[in-house]
C-alpha cells in the first residue's frame, strides 16, 4: 500500500485526514511545523517530520526517509479577513509554500498531489448551488492563493505529469473525537461557543440579505465526511492521470440562525443569538453542487448539521 505525506496533519482538518487514511490500509507520514497544530492529534505510532513546508530539504529528506507516493497538502493560513489586512503574508505562506513542496516532489519523484483548496476561490457566485466550472472570482488574498495553487498543480501536472486533485471545501465542522475538536474562533461554529464561555451572546452579522430568514446561508460539512472524500481524492491520484477540482460540501444550505437554532437544541437552551451590523464582503448565500466528486469519485456527504453540532460541542467541553 501506498504512503501519504500530510502537510498540516497536526491541524484540525489534518488529524481527520491522517486518521481516515490509516484506515483506508495506507501508510502516513506528518509533516507539521506545529504552529497550529497540536501534540494531541497526533496518533500513535504515525511518525511526524517537525519541518517547514519552505524547508525543500526537510521534505526531500522526509520523502526519502519514507519513501513517499503521494502528498495531501494541508498546510496553510484560512483567515480570508486576515488576509486582506497581511496579503503579502498569506502569499508567501500559500503560494511559496506549494511551490516548495511542488519543487520537492518533482525532485523527488514524488508523482501524486490531493489538494487542500476552498470554496472561497468562487467569491460570491452568481447562482446556487454553485457547481466546479463557475468561474473563479475570488474575493480575498486567501482565496486568491487558492486559485493560484490549483492552477500551479495543473501546470505541474501538464509540465511533468504530477496526477492531482483539488478539493474545495466548503465550511467545515465537527469533530470525529473529542480529541480532535477545532479550536479556531475563525469558524462560526467554536466562535458561537467561545462567546458563551465568555458569558457573551454569540452574533449574527446581518439578518437582512435576501434569504428566507435574513441571514447568511452557508454549506456545512463533516470534517469525517470532508476526511473521507481525501481518501478518495488519494485513489484517483493513485490510479494516474488525475487532474480535477472537487467541491466537497453537502449541497444543502443552512443559514446562521438555523445553525443558531441547532446550538440551542443541542444544548438545550436558548443561546440568545444577537444580531448586529452586516460583515464587509460577507455573501448572501454559497452552497455546492455535489454532483461531479458524487459521479466521478463515489463521495458523498452523510452526516447532518446536527451531528456536527453535537460532536463540536462535545469536543469543545473536553479540549
Amino acid at each position: 500500500m501506498s504512503t501519504w505525506l500530510v502537510t498540516g496533519g497536526a491541524g484540525y482538518i489534518g488529524s481527520h485526514v491522517v486518521k481516515a487514511l490509516v484506515a483506508s490500509g495506507r501508510d502516513v507520514v506528518i509533516y507539521d511545523d506545529f504552529s497550529a497544530g497540536l501534540e494531541r492529534r497526533v496518533p500513535e505510532g504515525i511518525p511526524v517530520v517537525r519541518a517547514d513546508v519552505h524547508d525543500v530539504g526537510a521534505l526531500l529528506a522526509a520523502f526519502a526517509d519514507y519513501d513517499v507516493d503521494g502528498v495531501v497538502h494541508l498546510a496553510a493560513k484560512k483567515a480570508a479577513g486576515e488576509s486582506v489586512d497581511i496579503p503579502l503574508y498569506y502569499y508567501r505562506e500559500n503560494v511559496d509554500g506549494l511551490v516548495s513542496v511542488l519543487e520537492a516532489m518533482k525532485d523527488a519523484g514524488v508523482g501524486h498531489l490531493v489538494y487542500s483548496s476552498s470554496a472561497a476561490v468562487y467569491g460570491t457566485p452568481s447562482s446556487n448551488p454553485v457547481a466546479e466550472d463557475a468561474p473563479l472570482l475570488p474575493e480575498s488574498p486567501y482565496g486568491e492563493t487558492k486559485v493560484v495553487g490549483e492552477w500551479l498543480a495543473r501546470d505541474c501536472g501538464v509540465a511533468w505529469d504530477l496526477s492531482w486533485v483539488a478539493l474545495r471545501y466548503f465550511n467545515v465542522a465537527g469533530a470525529g473525537s473529542d480529541a480532535l475538536g477545532d479550536s479556531s474562533i475563525n469558524n462560526l461554529i467554536p466562535m458561537v461557543f467561545e462567546a458563551l464561555d465568555r458569558g457573551s451572546r454569540p452574533r449574527i452579522f446581518g439578518d437582512d440579505y435576501p434569504t428566507p430568514d435574513g441571514t447568511c446561508i452557508r454549506d456545512y460539512v463533516h470534517v469525517v465526511d470532508l476526511a473521507d472524500a481525501h481518501v478518495v481524492a488519494a485513489q484517483a491520484c493513485e490510479e494516474g492521470g488525475s487532474a480535477r477540482a472537487y467541491n466537497v460540501g453537502r449541497g444543502v444550505g443552512s443559514s446562521v440562525r438555523e445553525v443558531m437554532d441547532m446550538i440551542s437544541e443541542v444544548l438545550g437552551y436558548d443561546i440568545g443569538a444577537e444580531v448586529v451590523a452586516r460583515r464587509p464582503g460577507d455573501p448572501d448565500a454559497t452552497f455546492a453542487s455535489t454532483d461531479r466528486i458524487r459521479a466521478e469519485l463515489g463521495w458523498h456527504a452523510s452526516r447532518d448539521l446536527r451531528e456536527m453540532v453535537s460532536s463540536a460541542w462535545s469536543a469543545w467541553q473536553t479540549r
